[in-house]
């Protein structure tokens, strides 16, 4: 198993670490290595478009990126790479984070980012989906992804035996 980081977490502003650790406690379980770092696309724009053109080179295959507000952070990494961006709107001061969803999802043609769920959810299933899409050539990942999934589906089923009748 590879230590080389295959995921990149940038988050806008360290506060969205609280949300964004998520992803990474959801990759860590699932054996996929990463790194996170805090860059802004407004206040840092030369560190996220320098992170964005090394990232492959370093090994990165999938780029996740969180931020609210404005939310511009995971556009401007798919305007830089090649590499697939998954966005993760973060929860704002102003609009619970619906400005940051409609930042995010709302990405004109040819620039694709894949948008998650706002918050904690947005920040676990983007950290399923970048584990998804590394499954494709990795099979001690897809392994693991398919043994998660599996452990979801009994879960479930076992949660059918608390049900009261």
């Amino acid at each position: 198993m590879t230590t080389t980081p295959l995921v990149g977490i940038l988050m806008g502003s360290k506060n969205d670490w609280e949300t964004m650790q998520h992803t990474a406690l959801t990759l860590k379980s699932l054996g996929v290595p990463f790194e996170a770092h805090v860059a802004s696309a407004h206040r840092t724009p030369e560190k996220v478009v320098a992170f964005c053109k090394e990232a492959e080179g370093r090994g990165l295959r999938v780029i996740i990126a969180a931020a609210g507000g404005a939310a511009h952070l995971a556009g401007v990494c798919a305007s830089k790479t090649h590499l697939p961006v998954l966005g993760v709107p973060m929860k704002g001061w102003a609009t619970e984070g619906m400005d940051a969803l409609l930042s995010t999802v709302q990405m004109p043609s040819g620039i694709p980012v894949g948008t998650l769920a706002i918050g904690k959810a947005g920040a676990i299933n983007a950290a399923l989906l970048a584990t998804a899409i590394l499954s494709l050539t990795d099979a001690g990942i897809c392994e693991r992804y398919l043994a998660y999934r599996q452990a979801q589906t009994e879960k479930a089923l076992a949660d059918d035996d608390l049900v009261m009748p």
